[in-house]
């Protein structure tokens, strides 16, 4: 290690953020590689270490021969302070190299509000923010993760954006490179092969113009690119790679534990929810396949905890089996067994009880609307009576706490939606008073609320946030209508969504912003501590923009949108369907039940998915 970096980190929070050198990180001879993949996540290492998809594209890169897949965090304010005094370049953690001296970048980008930690981490490492300032083929900065759905307002900073899925995407992407660099290419010829591969867009490649008012007039694609990019996806889950052997964490995490995806997309369709869309279509792991993955996963980590993730796992159709599977090894050896993502309608007593015989923690649903009304305008699913009989279920069987979720700022939303919420929580209290065979130990009921956010690829894509007035004044009637003492609340802050909001909707000319917004400010904008609001207000305002036009302007059917050019195989006639059935408070059936025809399954071999 850098003997100034050494120095430094007595001095910083949580030094083993920076040292590298856990357990399970992989090493190469330098002199055998051709190609160095710097694997970057724009934010803390807690945070990044946490996320699945990390550690999925780090071990299916590093089997690549002559690839060297590295990490790289952004650092907490005082190590990138610390850094800039000392003149230390951002570095990566199996090598301590400088992140300039690789030759492809990739950021995994799953929050708008970490756009400026790609920025900050340029700047850290001496490498020019914009795209057009870095001349030569090394650096190559792209990015991919959900956010790049609508990558729009950081096409100034990237080279390319990877669309859906990124294991093999990411790999072709690599050989690419790998060419380009054995035949000396310029940036521009690697640039146009790339966009030849599907899944890639390089903004370059595509002029956008603006009518009078702001809106997007058109996106044109230039020399013969395609005209949308359509997302990849992996057919077959069974034969992805997964990470059965992980980095372990030298130092405590988000998610400190062994996770096992069970499926990607979801059958629901909730209208509100990206991820249900742009996850589309289902695919799910057999059992078998997981509890193999499962127990190699514990063995390796040794971890006391494993946990079944997906967008709803209780829609898993082999769960049962897999549970037993999984607890057959967990059970003798005191590893717990968790299952978040359970929803009301299909909550099993006798499951949660098989799954937590090891370790009982407490339970969560999400009604996401306080009435059956407005449940139905969102196409939740789910009614009063069924998250009743699930709290009556679970209390009865001995639980004693729940926490609910919910959204304020909906579509069509009222006041007497809002005061359903405080309802519904001391209906769940009566509930308890009922069925509870402990009530000497009390009842915790945590109420939390979102703020609803436009987000692209969705039915609700067309409708505007609730003024940030407004949004402060539910949040105030709920906290006076929600009196009991056995009931709490908590709720996100409004500034934070609205800003999220304009980056989720916005288009290129929000470049302009995040440079004015980093300058002034720095990254790290997705932590409370360091969000600046009105810091925000003055960066639209110096960039001669009105943040009220993405954020609070009801989009036209016919609009052309910023994200337009990105295909993730729902077409528009499926989301403006729902959105008009949103607006007669009409609900669909869930994926399993009748399909839609919403146009995914048509990226499967052979037409159909697995719902």
């Amino acid at each position: 290690m850098n003997p100034v970096v050494e120095a430094i980190l007595p001095k910083v929070q949580k030094p083993a953020r920076y040292t590298g050198g856990e357990f399970g990180e992989i090493q190469k001879n330098k002199a055998e590689v051709e190609v160095r993949f710097a694997l970057c996540f724009p934010d803390t290492y807690e945070i990044g270490m946490s996320n699945l998809g990390m550690r999925i594209l780090y071990g299916v890169l590093n089997k690549m021969p002559g690839v060297w897949c590295e990490r790289v965090f952004e650092p907490w304010a005082d190590m990138a302070e610390a850094m800039r005094e000392n003149q230390i370049p951002l570095y990566a953690l199996e090598s301590g190299d400088p992140l300039r001296e690789f030759d492809l970048i990739g950021f995994s980008v799953g929050y708008e509000m970490s756009f400026t930690g790609i920025l900050d981490m340029l700047s850290l490492a001496g490498i020019p923010l914009r795209s057009e300032d870095r001349k030569g083929l090394q650096p190559i900065v792209f990015a991919g993760g959900a956010c790049m759905f609508n990558a729009e307002p950081v096409t100034d900073f990237i080279d390319l954006a990877v669309i859906g899925e990124g294991e093999e995407l990411d790999a072709e992407l690599t050989e690419l490179y790998r060419k380009a660099k054995r035949e000396g290419w310029n940036k521009a010829r690697f640039l146009r092969a790339a966009a030849d591969i599907p899944g890639v867009y390089v903004p370059s490649l595509y002029d956008v113009t603006y009518l009078e008012d702001g809106r997007v007039s058109a996106i044109t694609p230039k020399d013969g690119v395609p005209e949308r990019v359509r997302k990849r996806i992996i057919r077959d889950l069974d034969k992805a790679d997964f990470p059965v052997h992980t980095v372990i964490p030298s130092t405590e995490i988000v998610h400190d534990r062994t996770m096992l995806e069970l499926f990607r997309g979801c059958i629901r369709g909730c209208r509100f929810c990206q991820a249900g869309y742009i996850y589309r279509p289902v695919r799910s792991k057999k059992a078998d396949t997981l509890i193999q993955q499962g127990i190699e996963s514990l063995k390796h980590a040794g971890y006391e905890e494993i946990s079944l993730t997906s967008l709803s796992t209780s829609d898993y159709k082999e769960l049962g089996t897999l549970c037993d599977g999984l607890l057959d090894w967990c059970e003798p050896r005191s590893v717990s067994l968790s299952l978040p993502s359970l929803r009301a309608d299909n909550f099993s007593l006798e499951l949660m009880q098989r799954v937590q015989r090891v370790r009982r923690s407490g339970l969560t649903f999400a009604p996401e609307a306080g009435s059956q009304r407005l449940r139905d305008v969102i196409n939740k699913n789910v009614t009063e009576e069924d998250l009743m009989n699930a709290c009556r279920t679970a209390f009865s069987g001995g639980w004693s706490a729940v926490k609910l979720y919910f959204m304020i700022g909906l579509p069509t939303e009222t006041d007497e939606d809002i005061m359903a919420i405080a309802d519904l929580a001391n209906k769940v209290y009566r509930v308890w008073k009922e069925s509870s065979t402990n009530k000497a130990r009390g009842v915790r009921i945590t109420v939390s609320t979102s703020c609803f956010i436009p987000k692209p690829m969705t039915p609700f894509q067309w409708f505007p946030q609730d003024s940030r007035e407004e949004l402060l004044r539910k949040q105030e009637l709920l906290k006076a209508t929600l009196t009991n003492k056995s009931i709490s609340y908590s709720w996100h802050e409004p500034n934070v969504s609205y800003v999220e909001a304009a980056l989720a909707v916005g288009d290129r000319r929000l470049g302009r912003v995040l440079q004015r917004l980093y300058e002034k400010k720095g990254g790290l904008q997705a932590w409370e501590e360091y969000f600046d609001y009105q810091a925000w207000l003055d960066a639209f305002r110096d960039c001669g923009l009105d943040p009220d036009f993405y954020v609070r302007r009801q989009r036209g059917e016919e609009e052309c949108l910023p994200w337009d050019v990105i295909d993730d195989g729902v077409t528009k006639r499926h989301l403006l369907r729902e959105k008009h059935l949103s607006q007669q408070s009409q609900c669909s059936p869930d994926c399993r039940k009748q399909c839609l025809g919403c146009g995914a399954k048509e990226l499967m071999e052979g037409g159909d998915c697995d719902a």
